[in-house]
């Protein structure tokens, strides 16, 4: 696959990452980030120069700045959920840590 398909692939799957994001489908998330990832790979694996049309390079720069904003996106959907799961597990945490100091089962 060329680096312009792989892009193109990305990109549609970034707009998907950030679909699922948005509604609040993280297993969908997780099983789009991980093909995403594997297309990074690819992408790295063939990081041989190419030469690239005008017209190429502008619709590889779009794709980039829509990956990029995809991105940002989930990264809105994510971050709280995250925090979220942050506190819980700090509160898990500290509770253990009061059982254990005081002797509690």
């Amino acid at each position: 696959m060329s680096a312009l398909a792989l892009y193109e692939s990305m990109g549609s799957l970034a707009a998907q990452m950030a679909e699922a994001a948005g509604a609040g489908d993280w297993a969908r998330l997780t099983e789009l980030e991980r093909d995403c990832a594997g297309l990074a790979r690819e992408l790295e694996a063939g990081a041989e120069p190419i030469r690239l049309s005008e017209a190429e390079r502008a619709r590889k720069k779009d794709l980039i700045l829509k990956i990029l904003a995809d991105d940002a996106a989930v990264r809105r959907h994510t971050e709280p959920w995250l925090e979220q799961v942050k506190q819980f597990l700090g509160v898990g945490a500290r509770e253990r840590s009061v059982r254990r100091a005081y002797g509690a089962q």
